[in-house]
């Protein structure tokens, strides 16, 4: 997540099905901050916010302050009052200033300490730029690692609750489906894949839902539709 992208279209789906699946349980979100980048136009999908008769009603509250963030300040932090009470873990993920031969230790303390962060939760958000990728050590000492989850965090941060981890979905040979079932096989735990494909195409990996989940995740599915929002089968 960049502080360039607050208030975009990304942001209201994904806080949208955080404030639907997140009642009456206790949220962390592990924000996956990377810094601001500049050279393309990722976090200009804010036309929507010009379309009040068509979105406003999905989440009436959540749209009015995503237009004011649009309008005064993009960034994470002013993302936290729609997720009122929940656990912001916001520590960079970028260890680009340290030698790549540091940058796997450095990652690792980045993640215990996330973890003890979200220790007392259950339900977690994790929202890495790009999403998930396999546990090659090779990748883990470039300096744009921190814009991915490996499976192995993805794991961890599974483990024993619900989590729901951000994928924007890549150019990966058999498309877009083939892909969620590969990540949805990989993730090795049950979970239910919501992919939404307005402006770009994302999918959110929701590991071991309960009935409640469940059903809210159905729910959401429907409502939000017209984003082009749906349950993966």
């Amino acid at each position: 997540m960049q502080d360039r992208y607050a208030g975009d279209i990304g942001d209201f789906i994904k806080l949208g099905l955080l404030r639907a699946l997140s009642p009456e349980r206790k949220l962390g979100v592990v924000w996956y901050r990377f810094p601001d980048e500049i050279h393309n136009g990722d976090g200009r999908h804010i036309g929507y916010l010009d379309q009040a008769d068509r979105y406003a009603v999905l989440d009436p509250p959540l749209f009015n302050h995503l237009k004011t963030v649009v309008a005064t300040e993009r960034s994470i932090t002013s993302l936290l009052p729609v997720v009122d009470g929940a656990v912001s873990f916001d520590e960079s993920t970028d260890q680009s200033h340290l030698h790549h031969g540091l940058r796997r230790q450095g990652r690792s303390d980045w993640m215990s300490r996330a973890l003890l962060a979200a220790t007392d939760c259950d339900l977690v958000f994790a929202d890495p730029d790009n999403g998930i990728v396999d546990d090659d050590d090779r990748r883990k000492g470039r300096a744009k690692f921190g814009k991915h989850i490996p499976l192995s965090e993805v794991r961890a941060l599974a483990d024993g609750r619900c989590a729901v981890i951000y994928h924007h979905n890549t150019r990966r040979k058999g498309g877009h489906g083939a892909e969620v079932d590969h990540w949805l096989a990989e993730i090795q735990s049950p979970a239910l894949a919501v992919r939404a494909k307005a402006y770009s195409p994302r999918t959110f990996f929701i590991i071991n839902p309960d009935d409640e989940a469940k059903k809210r995740t159905e729910e959401f599915c429907e409502r939000w539709r017209c984003l082009q929002v749906h349950l993966h089968r």
